[in-house]
């Protein structure tokens, strides 16, 4: 693509019709962050933060009390946030940043260093594959992608532009989870045969969100430029700024929220690969007659992967059992590891038999600063901003792929179900007494949380799809491959190369 002018590129994007250029040798100049130098301790990092609305807000509270980096730019649709984020970033580190509402008026500017992706999921992929083109550095929320296609793609920009590009899921930096991680990996306590993972929180049910009318939207915020790479449609006020999640142009459901960092634990202690098969159930339930509200994506979803050996289980209940009532199955956010020899969790080693857990050993782990997981995370991140070594991540882009790629997997199967009575096909999900444990609270938490009488309702079975994990591909299923990826928005539009 031909080079254009900086004027001519400001003057395109401000008009929401440019599709953003990659110019090669931009971050190749001599002198400039972006050419991938290793910066000194005492050398300024500058940060764009883009989605500076809820979770935009921990990132700016992160890298604006750090020594040396400065947060230069907000970035965000919506203008309705920028006054009150910029006061915020004032008072941590004593510099007004500038307010702007389109990624692409940012990333010519030679002095930023940082890209800080923290906007909605369908976002997340372009921005990171448009800052590494520019030679900017990502630290990218989670999940990483919208779909299958777009994480493998934020992999290709990064390894191709040597970019350091950090995954969200900060639970990589907490010696907890590597302590218990490496005891799976070590051998002492049998094969692994089964990972779990749970994403049911307490006072943060996933409701109902109603029904909200077609209306224009708030005059400061740029609808089209919000939407990006999802299909144009009306606005309503269950998109923004948080129910996005619920509906799949623009959100993964709660597996691909708070479900992303539950899953990466649970791959983690498998290894670095994808399943050979995936098969998902579940539903989305607000009340006993019809169970229907405005939103898409399940707040009920149990997902079996099989990785050739071990199996990933994965359980989100959004609805927990009456608080009156006795409840057998408890919301938790956590991870089980079970093995031949017996049980990890909660950092102990369970003998099989046994109810009393044996702490796990020490272990070398990979975090090297104190504050708690998310202060090591960012900090990892920017460590390794200065001294360009990708493999010092502990959240490196390719993980955020393949556990962002396993919530999809698990969508997609779920999307492609049919309505059956409960009680019925459960022994399509196998015989695995972990998935078994998952389907009876699911059960329980229907009957708790809206006293269903499950004898008169149904559940979403999704078909178990056979998976190329080399090839990312669904082995002769056309109606599947074909949600792996999405019909992009002109110019909001992923690359087949980057």
């Amino acid at each position: 693509m031909s080079r254009q002018t900086r004027r001519t590129f400001l003057k395109q994007a401000a008009a929401g019709a440019v599709v953003l250029p990659f110019i090669p040798h931009t971050f190749a100049i001599a002198g400039t962050k972006g050419s991938g130098r290793i910066l000194g301790a005492n050398e300024t990092i500058h940060v764009a933060v883009a989605g500076i609305h809820g979770r935009g807000g921990d990132h700016i509270n992160q890298f604006g009390r750090m020594k040396n980096v400065q947060i230069t730019y907000l970035v965000d649709p919506d203008r309705r946030w920028f006054a009150d984020h910029a006061k915020g970033v004032a008072r941590l580190a004593g510099n007004t940043p500038k307010c702007v509402q389109d990624i692409r008026e940012v990333l010519e500017d030679k002095d930023l260093d940082v890209v800080s992706v923290a906007t909605c999921n369908h976002w997340h992929s372009l921005i990171t594959i448009w800052a590494c083109q520019y030679g900017k550095d990502v630290y990218v929320e989670k999940p990483s992608s919208h779909n299958v296609f777009e994480g493998r793609k934020c992999v290709e920009a990064a390894r191709k532009y040597g970019r350091i590009v950090q995954h969200g899921t900060q639970s990589r930096s907490d010696p907890k989870w590597q302590q218990m991680v490496a005891a799976v990996h070590s051998g002492k306590f049998g094969k692994l045969l089964v990972a779990k993972g749970y994403a049911s929180k307490d006072g943060q049910g996933r409701w109902s969100i109603g029904f909200k009318p077609n209306r224009e939207p708030p005059k400061d915020l740029d609808f089209n430029l919000w939407l990006g790479p999802a299909p144009m449609q009306p606005y309503h006020e269950n998109l923004v700024p948080y129910n996005w999640h619920w509906f799949w142009d623009t959100g993964n459901g709660e597996i691909g929220n708070q479900g992303v960092h539950q899953m990466d634990i649970a791959r983690w202690a498998i290894g670095d690969r994808l399943p050979r098969s995936v098969i998902a159930m579940g539903g989305r339930y607000v009340n006993e007659l019809d169970y229907k509200d405005q939103a898409q994506t399940p707040n009920m979803q149990l997902a079996v992967m099989d990785f050739g050996g071990p199996l990933l289980v994965f359980e989100v209940r959004g609805l927990i059992g009456n608080k009156a009532k006795k409840r057998e199955f408890p919301p938790q956010v956590t991870n089980e590891f079970y093995l031949e020899e017996g049980l990890i969790k909660d950092g102990k080693f369970f003998p099989k038999g046994k109810k009393k857990g044996v702490p796990l050993a020490e272990v070398k782990t990979r975090s090297k600063h104190g504050g708690g997981d998310v202060d090591a995370h960012f900090q990892n991140f920017i460590d390794c901003v200065r001294s360009r070594k990708q493999e010092d991540l502990n959240a490196d882009i390719l993980q955020g792929h393949l556990t962002a790629a396993c919530c999809h997997l698990a969508n997609i199967s779920y999307r492609l179900g049919e309505q059956v009575p409960f009680g019925q096909k459960y022994e399509a999900l196998g015989e695995c007494p972990q998935v078994k444990e998952s389907i009876k609270a699911i059960e329980a938490n229907l009957d708790g949380a809206l006293e269903m009488d499950l004898a008169k309702a149904t559940y979403t079975l999704g078909p178990k799809l056979d998976f190329d994990p080399q090839a990312e591909r669904f082995v002769d299923n056309d109606q599947a491959n074909a949600l792996l990826t999405r019909a992009y928005r002109d110019p909001f539009i992923v690359p087949e190369k980057v």
